[in-house]
């Protein structure tokens, strides 16, 4: 695919690795010539400076045979008005814009991006995505990664094997014989900086990480298994007022009405109008890393600590700061890539990466065939896939024991007229069936065309 990215920053930088890694013909548009330096240096991709909006820089960057546009610029404006010219200029067919202003995305608003007025095919609003990710979390205490699919009904949950796990050392066709009813499947595990699909004869290991798709129904019963039980958060410290953490408290205050929430804003001005906005939330006026205000917050006695403050390292300080408290568990926002890997060591329990969320939502459009959802797994090392299997499929018809998958790729789930299947050798794929599938990287492109119209995929 030709694709347009405005915008260099970190959340279009990510988005031109991984696009450029999977040999798509990727242009750079921003108007700060260290920013396309550097990734012209470092990623196969054209860098353009310029206004991402302007049609002559549109047009140098190849806008006029361009598949889709990404527009991720800081600017709300600068994005939507990128797609306009996009559209009414160069016929790009898929116009993708970041849109953080909530103003925009209030219901009442929602024909302003409709293709008479401001045509703009898929808006991400990574305040919400982030929001929704995070309080995900909260609501399963146990699961370090929680996604859903198949209208909700399908969840896919990273799971840490502690030392306690009652699974360590069974291998996983004895937990399929000893749980024959669990509506769960083990996918891929991370191990030793690895992402793999395991066969049924390997078994779990103590410091696993165990991604599992699971029926909604029996995910807590599946983090059991794995022995977490963590109970839902009844009362958490948030981190940081900004859009995501008002996002988060509101929800809370809506959705979770025996939630106790303390929330802690750095900035004196903000924290007097998140406190405008909040019903039963208690606003503290301070720094996260001042002992004296996570005590004033009760963090010793929380159940979860939320970092989601601007800031990588006053995230992760606070959250360790929290735990040597007594907080129970702990959840960082972390935009640096390079975090992550040390971030357990220092006793984060789990941690979420905007960038991701927002590569995730855009790779959806990127897959060919009849993709319906993509979750990114450890930095792009493997996907969550959702397809619509079509009667062309190479999947159709026959029983799954038959069917040779290539090493690196397993399916998870079938959802078949709003019921969820787990798989097994007898279960026959059917047309129009959705399908959940684990895939590492270098397997993805297969699993595309599974999903399309052509017979020939191996």
């Amino acid at each position: 695919m030709k694709i347009v990215i405005c915008g260099a920053g970190q959340v279009g930088y990510g988005i031109a690795e991984r696009l450029a890694a999977e040999q798509n013909d990727v242009s750079v548009i921003d108007s700060s010539p260290q920013l396309i330096n550097a990734i012209g240096d470092q990623l196969d991709v054209r860098g353009f400076v310029g206004h991402g909006a302007h049609p002559d820089v549109l047009a140098q960057a190849g806008a006029e045979e361009a598949d889709m546009i990404v527009a991720v610029t800081l600017y709300d404006e600068v994005n939507m008005v990128a797609c306009q010219v996009a559209h009414s200029l160069f016929n790009v067919p898929t116009k993708v814009a970041r849109i953080r202003a909530q103003s925009y995305l209030q219901g009442r608003w929602r024909n302003l991006f409709s293709r008479d007025h401001m045509p703009i095919d898929v808006i991400i609003s990574p305040e919400i995505e982030v929001g929704e990710m995070v309080l995900r979390r909260l609501a399963l205490p146990g699961a370090v990664e929680t996604v859903r699919f198949a209208d909700d009904q399908v969840v896919v949950v990273g799971i840490m094997c502690e030392e306690d796990c009652p699974v360590v050392d069974t291998p996983l066709r004895q937990l399929t014989e000893l749980f024959p009813d669990l509506g769960a499947v083990v996918v891929g595990l991370y191990r030793n900086n690895r992402l793999f699909v395991p066969k049924s004869s390997d078994s779990i290991l103590t410091g696993d990480l165990a991604y599992v798709v699971a029926r909604r129904d029996q995910v807590r019963r599946t983090l059991s298994i794995f022995g977490h039980e963590e109970p839902e958060a009844a009362r958490v410290v948030i981190c940081g007022g900004g859009n995501i953490g008002l996002y988060v408290a509101k929800a809370l205050e809506q959705r979770q009405s025996g939630t106790k929430i303390k929330l802690i804003e750095a900035s004196r001005e903000r924290a007097m109008a998140v406190a405008d906005e909040l019903k039963r939330s208690v606003i503290l006026h301070g720094s996260a890393l001042d002992q004296t205000i996570l005590n004033e917050a009760d963090a010793g006695d929380a159940d979860t600590m939320v970092a989601l403050t601007n800031e990588d390292e006053v995230n992760i300080l606070s959250s360790v700061m929290a735990k040597k408290l007594g907080c129970k568990r702990s959840l960082s926002l972390l935009n640096n890539p390079s975090y992550p890997a040390f971030a357990n060591a220092l006793g984060i329990d789990a941690f979420i990466n905007p960038r991701a969320v927002t590569i995730s939502r855009i790779l959806q459009h990127v897959r060919r065939g009849r993709i319906r959802g993509v979750h990114s797994l450890q930095n792009g090392a493997a996907e969550i896939v959702e397809a619509e299997a079509l009667d062309t499929s190479p999947l159709v018809g026959k029983p799954l024991r038959v069917i040779d998958l290539p090493s690196g790729i397993r399916i998870g789930a079938v959802f078949r007229g709003g019921e969820v299947l787990t798989p097994n050798g007898d279960l026959q794929i059917q047309a129009q069936d959705r399908i959940v599938i684990f895939a590492v990287a270098n397997r993805v492109r297969q699993v595309e065309q599974m999903f399309r119209v052509s017979l020939d995929f191996f």
